[in-house]
């Protein structure tokens, strides 16, 4: 028995208690303070009734200027179309004419777009899809009404369909890939269809038609390769001497520059790629 001392409160009793008694005896409850904390609740930001095709301040100037641009965008489209009806007529010259029209006013918007300051995600999917029906569907078109008569048909249209495949590949990987300043990843599908159409305008007939399906099937290819090319910018920086070259071979024999000209074009993507490895 342990004897515990007298408390005040007591009735005069000794109070007695067994040892487990005085070591298990619980303690006091510890009490707690909670303090609330206030949640401040963000309602959601109503999303906008239309989105906004011109980015920036709608003024009446550059809703103009807006215009225009797409403007010049549905006239490519347009020249596309005429292509593709004009080849099914047979006047396959003309409609390659309508095809250089197209890639003229292919570079017209894009220049004015930056020019006056209009350039929006909704203009460049414009873009990518007048490419695709002038550049993707009217050149291939185009290709196989001018070398339906020298080859079999099926070549023909093996060679268009590759063109249209491979058009198709390279606007799409080019609107979802970084962009770079220097060099094109592949042939541009303008450039493609400017080659294109300038062959059947000044009309390679010197060459067998087989060896026209397979320039067409490389350059096809080219557009989905991965050689850097070089871009219009770079080029104009070559020496003076060199850039006369092509200018001294169009006067002498036009043809043969011509082919000249986009052989080397081409070839200069694998060169480049070459040297970059071993850099």
């Amino acid at each position: 028995m342990v004897r515990v001392g007298r408390r005040s409160a007591d009735t005069g009793r000794a109070a007695t208690a067994t040892r487990a008694e005085v070591l298990y005896t619980p303690a006091e409850p510890v009490r707690t303070l909670v303090v609330p904390v206030p949640v401040t609740v963000t309602a959601p930001e109503p999303e906008p009734d239309s989105i906004s095709l011109l980015p920036g301040e709608h003024t009446l100037s550059r809703k103009a200027s807006f215009a225009l641009v797409n403007a010049c965008t549905l006239s490519s489209l347009g020249l596309g179309l005429l292509a593709i009806f004009l080849a099914m007529d047979g006047d396959v010259r003309i409609a390659a004419a309508c095809l250089v029209a197209c890639v003229v006013f292919d570079g017209l918007d894009g220049a004015l777009a930056r020019k006056l300051g209009v350039s929006s995600p909704f203009g460049a999917q414009m873009d990518s899809l007048a490419d695709m029906c002038s550049f993707g569907l009217a050149a291939p078109v185009v290709v196989y009404a001018s070398l339906a008569d020298s080859v079999p048909p099926v070549a023909a249209g093996i060679a268009s369909a590759f063109v249209a495949g491979c058009a198709a590949i390279r606007l799409a990987r080019f609107n979802v890939s970084p962009k770079d300043g220097r060099f094109f990843s592949g042939v541009p599908t303008t450039m493609a269809a400017a080659v294109l159409a300038l062959t059947v305008l000044i009309g390679l007939d010197e060459l067998p038609g087989m060896a026209l399906v397979g320039g067409v099937t490389l350059l096809a290819f080219a557009m989905v390769s991965s050689f850097p090319y070089a871009k219009l910018a770079r080029i104009v920086k070559l020496p003076p001497w060199l850039l006369l070259l092509p200018v001294v071979g169009a006067l002498i024999e036009p043809r043969m520059a011509f082919v000249l000209i986009v052989a080397t074009y081409l070839a200069s993507g694998p060169v480049l790629w070459m040297r970059a490895k071993r850099v």
